[in-house]
């Protein structure tokens, strides 16, 4: 492969990054260029999980990029690298996260019961807690949980047959076989596997034929003790409308709570977050984060999310005060940031005059800085508008607003203004 097609195919990849900061991932610096030839990217990951999470989420950020850095309209295609892997015998092909496994699972006093049992299931289904359900408000991490259990089986038993589903495709699938007089295969897809993993089974309430399926469908599977594993966002006995030949029949193995996680683990859960995504975050950092997200998992990734985009994919270390910033907690703030001193590391950034920044003068590298400078003044101080328009050259608020919006609107589409404003942050903020 030519040296400039690599050079090409690394350029798109940090292209990606920027373009989807919520999918980027650490592991797509392991990504290999097959063939790059008549338009069509062809990409090798490191197994087929990879390659589905790629092909189902990430497909139109990398065609962008792909398009974005060549200048031609490109295709992609990725695939695995793994020659020896077995391809699941599921009818419903497997959607496995990626990064959903048992190794980047942070474990807690919150999880700790749901965690071992779901790896006791895995390595020995339909001997171990049969049924396992398990249970959490949204954003505690079930899901993840049901992806490492299908995967560990996978790795454990190649030969099993298994089907992940949520309860709502469990039900547009019933209901399309109805309509479609194609229930006998239905039946056989699901009352013969050896592991059947089904998200979200309180969607089966007020489902009263859906239900009966159901019932149906686990007590074949208990009867051949084919492993059954189910999550829900309460306990078996409070799901409304649910029957109570169900309800029974959910408590009859084991019933695992996750509850909200710990500030510590909150702290090992930005950690391994910010890992899996590349990113360098100080320990401080971590413990801000931690604080000041205390509801579900998903909101720490939102958070770490934010702080992504914000640094562009650089390798810049993410403080605690860059953090602040970047999250909107202007409360606490540094309050002894004044407006001299981002004026100060502006004109040096940017090698102007204090002057040139409070004068009259409206050219390109005059008023990008002074731009800037009011965006930073507004977020990194509790100036009003007013004084920092002031501390600019007597300039009224609608100007200092137009500057911050301006600065806003680049910041989220220009890669060179995201980076130009992570490192004044830090410069600003150490």
């Amino acid at each position: 492969m030519a040296k400039n097609s690599n050079e090409i195919f690394e350029a798109i990849i940090e292209r990606v990054k920027v373009l989807d900061p919520v999918n980027s991932r650490s592991w797509f610096n392991t990504l290999k260029l097959k063939n790059f030839n008549g338009g069509q990217l062809e990409i090798a990951c490191p197994d087929n999980q990879s390659a589905g999470f790629l092909q189902d989420v990430c497909i139109s950020s990398f065609t962008l990029a792909a398009q974005q850095i060549t200048g031609h309209l490109v295709t992609v295609k990725f695939g695995s690298e793994n020659k020896n892997e077995r391809t699941s015998r599921s009818a419903i092909p497997l959607k496995l996260h990626p990064d959903y496994t048992f190794d980047n699972f942070v474990v807690g006093p919150c999880n700790r019961l749901a965690h071992a049992s779901c790896i006791a299931v895995s390595n020995s289904p339909g001997k171990t807690y049969n049924p396992l359900f398990i249970y959490g408000t949204v954003g505690l991490g079930k899901t993840h949980l049901l992806h490492a259990i299908c995967r560990e089986t996978q790795i454990n038993k190649p030969s099993a047959k298994i089907q992940f589903i949520s309860c709502d495709e469990f039900v547009n699938r019933f209901i399309n076989a109805i309509e479609a007089g194609t229930l006998p295969q239905f039946k056989n897809q699901f009352r013969t596997v050896d592991l059947l993993v089904i998200d979200d089974v309180q969607f089966l309430r007020e489902r009263d034929q859906s239900q009966e399926e159901f019932f149906h469908t686990f007590n074949a599977l208990y009867a051949n003790r084919s492993q059954i594993v189910l999550s829900a966002d309460a306990p078996p006995g409070e799901i409304p409308t649910l029957p109570e030949r169900l309800t029974s029949r959910f408590k009859c193995g084991l019933v695992a709570r996750i509850d909200p996680p710990t500030h510590e683990t909150r702290v090992a859960i930005v950690q391994k977050k910010a890992k899996l995504r590349g990113m360098k975050i100080t320990d401080d950092a971590a413990e801000y984060i931690a604080s000041k997200v205390k509801a579900n998992i998903r909101e720490i990734e939102g958070a770490l999310t934010t702080l992504y985009a914000l640094v562009g994919g650089s390798e810049q270390e993410i403080t605690r005060e860059f953090s602040r910033f970047a999250l909107g907690d202007k409360d606490n703030i540094d309050k002894n940031i004044t407006i001299t001193d981002i004026i100060k590391a502006v004109t040096t950034y940017y090698d102007v005059r204090p002057a040139d920044l409070q004068s009259k003068k409206r050219s390109q590298s005059i008023t990008m800085p002074r731009q800037v400078c009011m965006y930073l003044a507004r977020n990194l101080t509790s100036h009003s508008l007013e004084e920092i328009g002031g501390h600019l050259g007597g300039r009224d608020h609608t100007t200092v607003m137009h500057a911050c919006g301006k600065i806003g609107e680049l910041q989220q589409a220009d890669t060179k203004i995201q980076a130009q404003l992570a490192e004044l942050t830090k410069r600003i903020t150490k």
